[in-house]
């Protein structure tokens, strides 16, 4: 008995079954290899995480207009060096290497014009405004606050202009050699924390010339033993915000 025949058949069952199998694997479910190669399979949507958006000097949102934004960060023991930014550009920073031991001072322009020279007419005022003169840097300087001498530091800051910004920031100490004159005259600028400073307290400040009350941008860590983050020295502190642009003060 001959069974070419059936034998035929089962292999051709076969050959048919196992091109099903083949078939539905590559070609069927969501994760076919084969359509996927020529384009043909539909991709699940992948979730991408959005680009946290930076603002200026890294703040976690943009001020309002007319405002500029700073971030002011202290001095960490005597190792790290301070910083100050403004509308995004750093002032102090120990990469610029214009930090010091004591305090850190930066001057900028807070009002939108502070002198107009002799012959400026209402053009040229309406170009410096648009230009954003305000913020302008005016000046950097170190104080040592523990070998220096404060009249250095009372020299800076009895000529200030009114408007002009004056940010203050703490590296290693910034007190010992502060007098009642110094701090009279960081009251008058709108400091309330510099009564009590004292040695190796972490301070950071902003405030103005001719400022009408206190100023809401500042932060005092008082050197302890007990709640030192450094042996020897608090925590360095991080302040930003937002500060107004005063109206201009045109002479």
């Amino acid at each position: 008995m001959r069974l070419t025949g059936p034998l035929r058949m089962v292999v051709l069952l076969l050959l048919v079954g196992l091109c099903w199998l083949l078939g539905n694997t590559f070609f069927g479910g969501e994760n076919s290899y084969i359509l996927g190669l020529f384009g043909g399979a539909s991709e699940q949507p992948t979730s991408v995480e959005a680009r946290p958006r930076r603002y200026k000097c890294g703040l976690s949102a943009p001020c309002p207009a007319k405002h500029l934004a700073f971030r002011i960060v202290s001095g960490a023991a005597n190792v790290i060096g301070p910083k100050i930014c403004l509308e995004d550009k750093m002032l102090i920073s120990s990469v610029k290497d214009n930090v010091g031991r004591g305090l850190n001072i930066a001057l900028a322009n807070g009002r939108s014009v502070t002198h107009l020279p002799f012959g400026y007419n209402l053009c040229t005022l309406t170009l410096l405004l648009a230009a954003g003169v305000t913020g302008e840097l005016l000046g950097t300087k170190t104080f040592d606050m523990w070998a220096g001498d404060v009249s250095d530091l009372l020299k800076y800051l009895r000529p200030l202009h009114e408007g002009t910004l004056v940010f203050v920031t703490s590296f290693d100490d910034a007190a010992t050699k502060l007098n009642d004159e110094a701090r009279k005259l960081f009251e008058e600028l709108g400091s309330t924390a510099v009564k009590e400073l004292a040695f190796r307290d972490s301070w950071v400040f902003v405030g103005a010339k001719g400022i009408e009350n206190k100023s809401p941008f500042e932060q005092r860590m008082k050197n302890s033993k007990t709640s030192n983050k450094y042996e020897g020295w608090p925590e360095s502190l991080e302040m930003d915000g937002c500060i107004p642009i005063r109206p201009p003060l045109v002479t």
